[in-house]
């Protein structure tokens, strides 16, 4: 299997369907495998977290120049692999490829194209029928979509940006003085550093009075940091008091775990846990917590709105907070909403939408961005408890009492590095198939 799996990808990264028998062959070993994931895979650090595809498979090979090929690279997928572009068929075989030829270096979750329904609507279904003249592969691919799992807990993340791929002179002149520590950066295809975030330092063991979070509002994606004595957190002592440290005992590390869904989160589900009880191995339901996973997006709002796609909901600061509290999360990670920039983090840096596909759908003009998470060499970079309250601290008040609202334990974010690319060079691009003729009278 190892063997045809080779000459499939090396067919596929030329751009070249594989022969149906090659294709019922592949999904069948793909679903054995996904089988044996549960609904929320653990994916350890560092790892490489990438958004929407949508058949786009030049921009695809773009995304594996930047960041880096399978297996030297861990990569993890959002979802919506097909529909819209042009090559769905070969993006999403060449990454199932990738899965059984090295399933511990590749992570894909389930977006909402991943559905039957929506297939046969945004053009998977008829790429299917145009290039095997019948609806066998899409079927096999559909079966694949019901295993895949709901969503991904990145463990073992490091408040370090990761190192950089490639050191140069532009990299050396950006770099912030020694005793500052960069919270996150973005470069571009070539490795050019574009901005960084400086991490915002916190009093003590991290802990964050409320009336102080209007006050740390994350700047632009393309906006540099000021220096910290301009900074308002600055002013911050260094060390906490002995009185605040006997409060409780902190963990070994205040970074807390990354989830990776494809869309947002559900009124349903309070703690991974439940995820992990979803039956997942069905069509993607119109309503209910599976539906909201791939569905629903994150507003300006306060609590649950309903969505304008019929389907989700939409969801505020307030929510994620509360959400990524019970769960012991620094980050939640999600894809599904075009962002121009390529990322976009919101609600104080607890969440970031990042998109994959430049120039989305051959028109929009957007560029891509993947996210880089490095691995903390301690060991301890994540708190072992992610699943829910049992046996977490309560937020602790400035009298000492446990409920109280002076103040309110802080995960830690991780570091982060954003890779902005553009999409590939035109030249690098094939023509797609055309239509059968009669299809142009119809």
């Amino acid at each position: 299997m190892i063997n045809v799996c080779c000459r499939a990808i090396a067919q596929l990264r030329a751009c070249r369907p594989i022969p149906e028998p090659q294709v019922r062959e592949l999904c069948y070993k793909a679903r054995e495998i996904l089988i044996e994931e549960g609904n929320v895979v653990s994916v350890h650090a560092p790892v490489t977290i990438c958004g929407d595809i949508h058949g786009q498979f030049h921009d695809l090979m773009e995304l594996f120049r930047v960041g880096g090929d399978v297996p030297d690279t861990n990569y993890l997928f959002m979802g919506d692999f097909v529909d819209r572009g042009f090559y769905s068929l070969e993006s999403f075989l060449l990454l199932l490829c990738l899965k059984v030829r090295y399933p511990d270096r590749i992570t894909l979750i389930r977006g909402n194209h991943e559905s039957r329904q929506i297939t046969t609507v945004y053009g998977f279904y008829d790429e299917c029928i145009r290039k095997y003249g019948s609806a066998n592969v899409w079927r096999y691919c559909c079966e694949v979509f019901d295993y895949l799992a709901l969503g991904a807990l990145v463990l073992g993340a490091t408040t370090d940006v990761p190192p950089a791929a490639s050191d140069n002179e532009n990299t050396q002149s950006t770099l912030p003085p020694e005793d500052e520590e960069v919270e996150s950066e973005v470069l571009n295809a070539n490795g050019d550093i574009l901005s960084k975030t400086l991490r915002r330092r916190f009093a003590g063991l991290s802990m964050m009075s409320h009336h102080t979070n209007s006050s740390r509002i994350s700047p632009a994606p393309d906006v540099d940091v000021p220096s910290p004595p301009d900074h308002p957190a600055s002013s911050l002592p260094l060390q906490s008091s002995p009185s605040s440290q006997s409060l409780f005992t902190p963990p070994t590390s205040t970074t807390g775990a990354v989830l990776c869904v494809h869309g947002g989160l559900s009124p349903l589900i309070e703690t991974v846990d439940k995820i992990r009880l979803i039956d997942r191995k069905q069509e993607v339901p119109h309503e209910g917590a599976m539906c909201d996973l791939l569905w629903s997006d994150p507003d300006e709002i306060e609590g649950w709105g309903l969505s304008p796609r019929g389907a989700g909901f939409l969801f505020g600061a307030d929510i994620v907070r509360h959400f990524n509290h019970n769960n012991d999360l620094s980050l939640v990670a999600r894809a599904h909403q075009l962002v121009m920039e390529g990322y976009k983090e919101m609600f104080d840096k607890t969440i970031v939408t990042v998109w994959s596909a430049p120039n989305y759908c051959y028109r929009c003009g957007n560029v891509a961005a993947i996210l880089e998470l490095g691995e903390d060499g301690s060991n301890g970079g994540c708190i072992a408890r992610a699943n829910g309250d049992q046996g977490r601290r309560e937020p602790v008040g400035t009298d000492g009492s446990e409920g109280g609202s002076g103040v309110l334990w802080n995960l830690a974010s991780p570091g982060r590095r954003y890779r902005v690319f553009e999409a590939a060079p035109q030249g690098t691009r094939g023509m797609p198939a055309k239509k059968p003729v009669g299809e142009y009278f119809l």
